[in-house]
């Protein structure tokens, strides 16, 4: 019989969601980019960050978050991201429910991404949406990398199609 040894399993810590203030952007778009998401402050369409949430250890230490803004008129969630090591635990789940419950506060009947992993935001009732009947707030399609080495999808979310996946 092979033995096998079995490494302890490190205890998980305690992981908070709480909404992110105005001091707490940049370190969020340090997580968005370390985690290999393209982010651009100087976007050439007009966004308004208007709600963030984080996700923090006992720590502090900044372990998710996610960016709601509004352009031309339509929510997107402008950067969403969580650490590796602290991935299947449903926490990506728990700032999309923050994001949709602020959506609906504000009235919202939808919300738009671009998704490099459309698989986890199809879980939760988003619905890929043509490059062409996409929005034109997205810059992906002036980008080099487009449809070469970059094949992001447009997504869409209908709020009464949201699902809550535990």
């Amino acid at each position: 019989m092979k033995k096998t040894s079995l490494k302890p399993e490190k205890p998980q810590k305690e992981v908070q969601i709480e909404r992110a203030g105005q001091e707490d952007l940049n370190a969020l778009v340090c997580l968005f980019v370390k985690n290999g998401l393209e982010y651009d402050v100087e976007d050439e369409v007009e966004t308004d960050v208007i709600e963030s949430f984080k996700l923090t250890d006992a720590d502090g230490s900044l372990k998710g978050g996610a960016c709601l803004a509004l352009r031309q008129g339509d929510y997107i969630i402008d950067g969403i991201a969580v650490e590796p090591e602290c991935r299947h635990r449903n926490l990506g789940n728990r700032l999309l429910d923050g994001i949709v419950g602020e959506v609906k506060r504000r009235g919202g009947q939808r919300i738009f991404l671009v998704a490099k992993a459309p698989g986890f935001f199809r879980k939760y009732g988003f619905t890929t949406v043509d490059h062409e009947a996409a929005p034109d707030f997205f810059e992906c399609r002036q980008c080099d990398q487009y449809k070469k080495c970059c094949f992001p999808e447009v997504m869409k979310l209908e709020i009464g199609r949201a699902v809550n996946v535990k």
